[in-house]
C-alpha cells in the first residue's frame, strides 16, 4: 500500500495529499527561493502533479508568476509559501512541493543543495 503524505499551510487553511513519495529533493539557494522563504534556501521536492490533491481551501492558494514559466502557490491568509511549478519544458507536469509544510514525516534517501553560486552571503554551508 502506497502512503499518503499530508501537508498543510501555517493557518491550516489549505491542506493537501501527496499521492506518493516526494522526489528530487533540493535545497535551492537562488534569490528567488529565499526571498519567497524568507530564509537562506528552501527546501521542495517534487511529485507528479496527478499526485497533489487539494482536500481544503483551494480558494485560499494564490500564485505569483516569478518568470514566464514558473507559478510559485502560496496560501492567501497565512503567507506560507506551498508550491512551485513549470508551465512548460520537461518538468511541466511535475510540481514542487515546500517540505517545510508537509505534516507527514518524511525523511528523503538523497538531496541536493543547487544555487549555491547565489547563496546569501551570510550563510555557510557545514556539509560543503
Amino acid at each position: 500500500m502506497t502512503q499518503i503524505y499530508q501537508g498543510s499551510c501555517l493557518c491550516a487553511a489549505v491542506k493537501y495529499e501527496l499521492l506518493c513519495a516526494p522526489k528530487a529533493v533540493s535545497h535551492c539557494h537562488c534569490q528567488q527561493c529565499r526571498k519567497g522563504h524568507g530564509a537562506a534556501f528552501a527546501s521542495y521536492a517534487s511529485v507528479p502533479r496527478e499526485a497533489l490533491r487539494i482536500v481544503a481551501g483551494a480558494a485560499n492558494i494564490s500564485g505569483y508568476a516569478s518568470s514566464a514559466s514558473v507559478l510559485r502557490q502560496f496560501c492567501a491568509q497565512c503567507g506560507s509559501t506551498l508550491f512551485w511549478s513549470r508551465s512548460q519544458g520537461a518538468f511541466a507536469d511535475w510540481i514542487s512541493v515546500a517540505l517545510g509544510t508537509l505534516d507527514t514525516p518524511f525523511t528523503p534517501g538523497k538531496h541536493k543543495h543547487v544555487h549555491l553560486d547565489s547563496r546569501a552571503l551570510w550563510f555557510e554551508q557545514a556539509d560543503q
